[in-house]
């Protein structure tokens, strides 16, 4: 099954993630098919903190891959703020 998760980047208390689609067999941090973008929990000032490809993410749901919890979260949240600022 095809699921699309976070995939952890940064260093020690510096998260950074990228949204990835992956096999679901795959580790979390391990070979993923398409990165579809980027969230940064601990952004400031000028840094943005999520960043999706709507157009792919929208894909690949068609094509059968489930959204992890957080994931689904994120496009939801992504979907406001994109409301709020039109």
């Amino acid at each position: 099954m095809v699921v699309i998760r976070l995939s952890r980047w940064g260093t020690k208390k510096r998260p950074y993630y990228h949204v990835v689609v992956t096999d679901r067999r795959n580790s979390r941090d391990g070979s993923f098919i398409e990165r579809l973008g980027s969230y940064n929990p601990i952004a400031t000032g000028k840094e943005i903190e999520l960043q999706l490809n709507m157009e792919r993410i929208n894909y690949w749901i068609t094509q059968g891959a489930k959204p992890s919890e957080r994931v689904q979260h994120l496009i939801e949240k992504n979907k406001q703020d994109k409301q709020n600022n039109a």
